[in-house]
């Protein structure tokens, strides 16, 4: 470093002072070390300011991480509710009489089963409709099927051939009654013996049209099994590991949506606030508040909360709005078909 000549009478007068700052060695270091403790008190910020961590910069997202994330949340939520709830089980979602949606679907399933119906009475009869049904009654007996249900598949394939079926219908030598003969003897053996008596009753229907609307209903049914057979097989899977899984749902569903905890945040710093007001001599005293008192308070305060008036925290609505997530996951059985053509 280049000597400074203006520097020097101070430094002359520290070497003059030394043999008394030997003197008070010991007491100099304390105060320095005060001195720099305090310093280290005053830059660090303390809970008790009413500094409220920043949230991140809006990010904009696109339609395809939105739905991603959504897909995950639900997920987490319909994983938790089974774990949770011994008797989940997903059910037909009744739509209430009169309402828009209801309205709706009943206008276009009548519309395709009228277009069904008509093209079964034009002479030759049109079998486009009736053929499309077809396939999808060949997807759903194929979905019920297990791995090792080889002949109950080929015998599908074999009968439900749509390339065959076309053919058929071409050369006008489609035989209707005998493709719902085998459909419901196969309905028969996959369906739950408390399906039985609807199986059963197929049999009674000779017109094709009311027999492919009852077919379609049987197999919605039979799905609705098939899916709580599955949730009650998985059940004891996912409570020896759903504490994993909802910790990578939710971290996946928060790397992709880092601000979507508001809610939370504003809980959380509300539950500290009133903590503080409430005691704030001994907080004051300890230096900071615990964050599980912090925690445990913030939900002895959802005991008393307002939902109507301010929503949930987000990591709460599966545990404190069970009614809301249960009805999330009601089906409603429709057929994929359209009358559009």
């Amino acid at each position: 470093m280049p000597f400074e000549p203006d520097k020097s009478q101070p430094k002359e007068e520290s070497s003059s002072d030394e043999p008394g700052r030997a003197g008070r060695g010991g007491a100099t270091a304390d105060v320095s070390e005060e001195s720099v403790r305090k310093r280290i008190r005053q830059s660090t910020p303390s809970p008790h300011r009413g500094i409220t961590p920043q949230a991140s910069p809006p990010r904009f997202v696109s339609v395809e991480e939105l739905m991603d994330a959504a897909k995950g949340v639900t997920n987490m939520a319909l994983a938790h509710e089974i774990v949770v709830n011994g008797g989940f089980q997903i059910k037909p979602m009744e739509l209430p009489q009169g309402s828009l949606e209801r309205t709706v679907r009943d206008i276009v399933h009548k519309a395709f089963w009228d277009s069904l119906e008509a093209q079964f009475g034009e002479e030759p009869p049109v079998y486009d409709h009736a053929i499309i049904l077809l396939g999808e009654i060949k997807e759903a007996l194929i979905s019920f099927l297990l791995p090792g249900h080889t002949r109950l598949r080929d015998q599908i394939n074999e009968v439900l051939d749509l390339d065959l079926i076309k053919q058929e219908a071409e050369n006008r030598a489609l035989d209707i009654p005998k493709l719902a003969n085998f459909t419901i003897g196969m309905m028969g053996t996959l369906c739950a013996p408390a399906r039985d008596e609807e199986v059963k009753k197929l049999r009674d229907i000779k017109e094709p049209v009311p027999l492919f609307r009852a077919i379609f209903s049987v197999l919605d049914l039979m799905k609705l099994d098939m899916a709580n057979f599955a949730i009650s097989s998985i059940r004891p899977h996912l409570m020896q590991q759903s504490v994993e899984y909802e910790r990578k749902k939710f971290q996946d569903f928060f790397e992709k949506q880092p601000n979507s905890l508001e809610f939370v945040t504003c809980w959380l710093q509300e539950s500290a606030d009133d903590l503080l007001a409430k005691d704030a001599a001994s907080a004051a005293s300890s230096g900071s508040l615990c964050p599980i008192s912090v925690l445990n308070h913030a939900y002895i305060r959802l005991l008393t909360w307002d939902h109507e008036r301010k929503p949930f925290p987000e990591v709460g609505i599966t545990n404190l709005c069970p009614d809301i997530a249960s009805s999330k996951y009601s089906l409603t059985p429709t057929p994929r078909h359209s009358p559009i053509t």
